[in-house]
């Protein structure tokens, strides 16, 4: 599977590209893969409107920016920690924008104590809105909102370091559900079943995301003591989770409509399996060549998406699924 010519690589960012602090900071956010968790609120959204709960829009824009504050915290403060470690220092074999980090340490953007500096507040600041937010909504979104933070830090940092221990994929699947659950619980104002069984599928098509991205660091995280699951399976041992990870995702999907826990509707999400195992094959044929890899990165990032937003979109309107008690 190789490259085509109409996709240019992105070049990674120099200091020459920014002109003031605020589009440096902006910038290390990774704000193109912020959107995955504007679909994953838009999942709770989704299932709160089917209880019959009125939309409450302002509830929905101070989610959704929460939601993204803490995602773009998170991915500064895993830039901070990949600095500490010297693995994105030793990363030949990086994808960027997909792998690899921001670069904007490596490349003179930003210094190390900056990046820190910068994912220290974004978290932070998510703390004082989020408390207003549960007092308007329900002390029960707290113990969403800790969760939350709590995985955005330790997923990188010290001491911790969920993904150095082999959790990553664990812990992206329990922040994306999170973020469908507590979108919902804004909205409704109680905890209910249904976002954590409609969002399942999608968080494991993230998982698989942060999974496949794994391939290309590879080897710059195990020299840095990163031992994440590729690390410590290998890739050809390793590179047969993919397509297990989709699988579970696709096959709860399925379960859930059969039994009638989802509208029928929603089995149209399960067609984006058309994006994840191209990608899945790719990875069995190329685990060992980051370079072939970019494709099925970029299925894997599109098949995410369209999946939660087919996800949403048929939840919210579709028919069928009632048989849970409200």
């Amino acid at each position: 599977m190789s490259e085509s010519p109409s996709l240019p690589r992105p070049t990674e960012p120099r200091p020459q590209d920014f002109g003031s602090t605020a589009t440096r900071y902006f910038a290390a956010t990774r704000p193109a893969f912020l959107t995955i968790t504007l679909v994953g609120c838009l999942i709770g959204f989704a299932t709160a409107h089917r209880a019959g709960v009125p939309f409450d829009l302002p509830g929905a824009l101070l989610t959704m920016l929460l939601a993204l504050l803490v995602h773009a915290g998170a991915n500064v403060v895993n830039d901070a920690c990949d600095a500490d470690n010297g693995s994105d220092d030793a990363n030949r074999t990086r994808l960027y924008p997909f792998t690899g980090g921001s670069r904007m340490i490596q490349n003179g953007v930003l210094d190390r104590n900056e990046t820190a500096r910068l994912g220290q507040w974004l978290l932070l600041i998510v703390i004082p809105a989020g408390i207003w937010l549960a007092w308007r909504s329900g002390s029960g979104l707290l113990a969403i909102g800790a969760a939350g933070l709590l995985v955005a830090w330790a997923y990188s940092a010290p001491p911790l370091r969920l993904m150095s221990r082999g959790l990553g994929e664990l812990a992206i699947v329990a922040a994306w559900l999170l973020v469908a659950v507590g979108a919902d619980y804004v909205q409704r104002g109680h905890f209910d079943v249904l976002p954590a069984v409609a969002g399942l599928s999608f968080a494991m098509l993230v998982g698989a995301l942060l999974y496949i991205n794994q391939f290309p660091d590879r080897s710059a995280d195990g020299s840095a003591g990163k031992r994440t699951l590729v690390v410590r399976l290998g890739p050809e041992n390793a590179r047969w989770g993919y397509l297990l990870l989709v699988l579970a995702a696709y096959g709860w999907l399925i379960l859930q409509v059969g039994r009638g826990a989802l509208p029928q509707a929603c089995a149209a999400a399960a067609f984006t399996i058309v994006l994840s195992l191209p990608a899945g094959r790719a990875l069995l044929a190329h685990a060992d060549a980051p370079e072939q890899l970019r494709p099925a990165i970029r299925q894997t990032v599109l098949a995410a998406h369209v999946h939660g937003l087919v996800l949403a979109a048929t939840i919210a309107f579709g028919r069928g699924g009632e048989w849970f008690p409200r």
